[in-house]
């Protein structure tokens, strides 16, 4: 499954670096910029519904509705309101998720609570086109920042944050402030940046100025000012050179090797997570091919030397090789998730997608507790106990508590970024394709209502469904009038074969890892199916491990948990998580052989407010092994055993075969989802 998932695009990309060897990425004629396959729908226009919109619902409640009155850093004095606190990065980070929810939800409290910052931010731009926190030089002298004295101005990078809030705020209400806004503040940036370049202030603005290159695209496509890709240019030259990285090889092969203080933000984990998607945007600016390949070689080396099973790669807080002992900070998560997003809508690969879909349903809803208020700041594939501990991290903290669950525990960055993953996730839902018709790319229970075809004809869709945790996606479509338009589906590459079924009849059928369109004449009431058959598989991992999947989710091994609070003076309340059966099992040999035969799967129907962990877990998976002794912790952490090249662990092994559970690793905090195998 792992070669099907990222790597099926191995004989691509092989041919692809020798290409690049003779044509690395270079920039080209302006004129040349490629609309995106897809364009993205409207915030508000999708109405999650089902399991998706309980897990909104409780980050409404949570700290994405209530950052502000909870965390002191942005409840005291906001410098993104005028006052002398937080002016960098952690205002944008929480605004960044919580606007898109407040228009997910129509949550009218949460649309006025963001709006101070959005209204703050617009009205207090400097004639310039400068825009943010009052800095140093303006309060200290009167200054105000223009063109003439742009060293008097701060850091780049939390502008590059607040702009993504405004864009997203944009599409959801069509404030013309906003295009306004970014147009003085671009033409501001294009000519700051020959005296202030990207990286004066700090490498933060220059390891991740695709974000800036990101809103600045979206800017031009909608007025066509010629300067915005001049300003994309000249970022992509003073900033990280990823497209060459990425391209070239030895950037992943230098990652995967050092882990010192020489050149680490390089290889920092949320820097690559932003970064993937810098090729697909100097692509789109271009139409230069080669940056499509730099972009899936780079991805590829990525997976290949640092993937983990829950479909992310190891950041703690740099790369760090693929042994499922090693962190993941939530931070990168999010960030890949985004330029995955980003990735999709640019070059409508499907790989993208269901990259996307395993880190959204593995990766993301494990590492926050179930009410959302407290978060871990780097999870373990292999997640014993989570608790204090200098762990085998590049970056391990002298307090000891970046593996804890807590609001302030490890960096507080990711108490401010993660909420933006579930909501862009929702927000993407759906995608328009070039022609106006609509693009189903990644799948989840919502509501969409948007105009289709050529006389936007209104139309509205129930896409009725529990996926990931059912194989079978309903939507119904409401229309006045009939319409024609395409309707793209995507067919994950886990799966053989869908079935389309359109008002009972099957239609068509598509193998796994491609798009199926439909154009018709779609008429009020239709009904369509798209079946997706799970089948149980087994993948490989680091040190010879394998993880049980089936369709977008990864199983790992269900265990009693015993939590415990506890108090740091420095970064508050916190919860440690201990096991409380065996977790020390081998995976029988004859399940990798044959997964199918071997492997049980129970299903049941979600019931209730929805949350991520055990008790509501609706897949259960039994599977057989054997208790391996000498499986013990060190220092917290369960190295993995040593296997043969076959993947066989020869040391001593229970006489007595164990049956045990298994359950969606986004259920579970503690956990073996990488296991050993075992001979009879």
């Amino acid at each position: 499954m792992l070669k099907k998932l990222i790597f099926s695009f191995t004989v691509i990309t092989v041919l692809a670096a020798f290409r690049i060897t003779d044509h690395q990425p270079k920039e080209t004629n302006t004129d040349r910029f490629i609309k995106p396959l897809y364009t993205e729908i409207p915030l508000g226009a999708i109405h999650p519904t089902g399991w998706l919109h309980d897990q909104l619902e409780i980050m409404r409640d949570g700290t994405t509705g209530h950052l502000d009155e909870v965390y002191a850093k942005l409840k005291n004095d906001n410098g993104w309101l005028g006052g002398r606190g937080d002016g960098w990065e952690e205002t944008p980070y929480w605004l960044d998720g919580a606007v898109p929810l407040a228009w997910l939800l129509d949550d009218a409290t949460l649309k006025t609570k963001v709006l101070k910052y959005i209204n703050w931010t617009i009205e207090h731009q400097r004639p310039s086109g400068y825009f943010g926190p009052i800095t140093r030089a303006e309060r200290d002298s009167g200054a105000v920042i223009n063109l003439a004295n742009c060293q008097r101005g701060e850091d780049w990078w939390p502008k590059m944050v607040m702009l993504k809030a405004l864009q997203q705020y944009y599409t959801a209400t069509n404030d013309s402030r906003v295009i306004k806004f970014m147009t003085a503040y671009f033409h501001y940036e294009l000519q700051a940046l020959k005296v202030c370049p990207i990286n004066k202030w700090s490498d933060w603005a220059e390891s991740r100025g695709s974000e800036n290159i990101l809103v600045a695209q979206w800017l031009y496509q909608k007025t066509g000012d010629k300067s915005l890709l001049q300003l994309a240019a000249l970022l992509d030259k003073q900033c990280f050179a990823w497209s060459k990285w990425f391209a070239g090889r030895d950037w992943a092969i230098n990652a995967a090797a050092h882990q010192d203080d020489s050149d680490w933000m390089h290889r920092h984990g949320v820097n690559v997570g932003m970064a993937i998607k810098a090729p697909a945007l100097n692509y789109q600016r271009t139409g230069d091919q080669a940056y499509l390949a730099a972009m899936k070689t780079g991805f590829t080396d990525i997976m290949t030397l640092h993937g983990l099973p829950m479909g992310t790669f190891s950041a703690d807080e740099d790369l760090h090789g693929n042994l499922p002992t090693q962190g993941t900070e939530l931070c990168a998560v999010v960030e890949t998730m985004f330029s995955m997003e980003q990735a999709i809508a640019i070059t409508g690969d499907t790989h993208y997608m269901d990259a996307l879909e395993r880190i959204a349903f593995n990766a993301l809803p494990t590492q926050t507790t179930d009410d959302y208020n407290n978060k871990q700041y780097f999870q373990v594939a292999n997640q014993v106990e989570i608790a204090r501990g200098v762990f085998d991290f590049s970056l391990p903290f002298g307090r000891e508590m970046n593996n804890v669950l807590g609001m302030r525990s490890g960096y507080t960055c990711c108490l401010a970024n993660m909420h933006q993953g579930w909501t862009k996730y929702a927000s993407h839902l759906w995608f328009k394709t070039l022609g106006n018709g609509l693009a189903s790319l990644v799948y989840g229970p919502n509501q969409l209502k948007t105009t289709v075809g050529v006389n936007n004809t209104a139309v509205s869709i129930d896409e009725v469904t529990d996926y990931p945790f059912s194989d079978e996606i309903g939507f119904k479509l409401t229309t006045q009038k009939p319409v024609q338009f395409d309707w793209q589906f995507r067919v994950p590459s886990w799966c053989a074969e869908a079935t389309i079924s359109i008002n009972g009849a099957a239609t068509k059928t598509g193998k796994g890892g491609q798009l199926i369109t439909i154009n018709r004449i779609w008429k009020n009431g239709d009904k369509i199916s798209l079946k997706l058959p799970m089948q149980v598989s087994v993948s490989k991992w680091g040190r010879n491990s394998r993880a049980v999947e089936r369709g977008p989710l990864v199983y790992a091994l269900k265990l009693g948990e015993r939590w415990e609070k506890g108090n740091d003076k420095h970064e508050g309340d916190y919860f440690s998580v201990y096991p409380t059966s065996n977790w020390n099992y081998g995976l029988s040999e004859q399940i990798v052989s044959d997964p199918v035969k071997n492997l049980q799967v129970t299903t049941k129907s979600l019931h209730g407010k929805f949350v991520w962990n055990q008790q509501h877990a609706p897949i259960e998976i039994t599977a057989e092994g054997r208790l391996i002794p000498n499986w013990q912790l060190t220092d917290g952490v369960a190295n993995q055993p040593v296997t043969d090249r076959d993947g066989g662990y020869r040391g001593t092994v229970s006489d007595t075969v164990a049956h045990f559970t298994l359950v969606p690793y986004g259920f579970t905090k503690v956990r073996i989802v990488a296991f050993p195998v075992v001979k009879k």
